[in-house]
């Protein structure tokens, strides 16, 4: 029974191609680093979410089944499902994060990077760690064999290593061939077999345990020659 749900859980569509999600991601990570080229500080959030939904636009991606982020400074605490508040600017010194789940063709990209302006360490080593923390979970993943569920155990371990707290609220999803929903909605921290390459997307949002701060940076699990290191 265990074995049926973990396959059923791990099911693609008719258009699944391991060409196709790969160039979904290589779209997905370029526009990430384009848009927040154009981030500067004293921009309003709100219009840094307008200018990320045209730049993916113009780049010739779709936008798809979850909304476009950009998050600055406070609201970089937030889980995902929760809405910004409204008329934060991004200051001189600061950190943001970009969220995106665009759609190359028949394929699902989604990616999400931290970034900062100006020169606090402590934003600069939350950004850095958190794709630190990422790369890290994704070596237990490829050497260890672990299931999701571990894995996020083992990233919550080294986040307090780290002096951050992880937020379970993002908790890692599928991804595939357009729609992904219509095969598999449950997350990645509940997944209890081992996770196949180019079928999951791992999460890591670090939150500050005192300060209204986080980072955030999530990709794809993939084999190292399929990754871009």
């Amino acid at each position: 029974m265990m074995t049926s749900a973990v396959s059923n859980s791990e099911q693609v569509g008719p258009a699944f191609s391991v060409e196709g999600m790969l160039q979904a991601r290589t779209q997905t990570r370029k526009a990430i680093r384009t848009i927040a080229a154009l981030i500067k500080p004293g921009m309003l959030e709100e219009d840094a979410v307008d200018m990320a939904k045209r730049t993916l636009i113009a780049s010739g991606l779709n936008l798809t089944w979850h909304p476009t982020r950009v998050r600055f400074g406070s609201n970089t605490t937030k889980a995902m499902k929760q809405a910004s508040d409204p008329g934060v600017v991004l200051q001189e010194n600061d950190i943001f994060f970009i969220d995106m789940a665009p759609r190359f063709e028949a394929w699902e990209g989604d990616g999400g990077a931290s970034f900062t302006v100006g020169h606090e360490e402590e934003y600069a080593r939350c950004a850095a760690d958190a794709e630190a923390l990422f790369h890290d979970v994704r070596k237990v993943w490829l050497n260890e064999r672990l299931s999701g569920e571990a894995l996020y155990r083992y990233a919550e371990q080294q986040a307090k290593k780290m002096g951050w707290e992880l937020n379970f609220d993002l908790p890692g999803h599928r991804v595939s061939d357009f729609p992904h929903a219509a095969i598999h909605t449950g997350s990645l921290a509940d997944f209890q077999g081992t996770p196949s390459a180019m079928r999951w997307i791992l999460e890591i949002h670090l939150r500050h345990p005192e300060k209204q701060f986080g980072a955030f940076f999530e990709d794809m699990l993939l084999e190292d020659q399929d990754y871009d290191l």
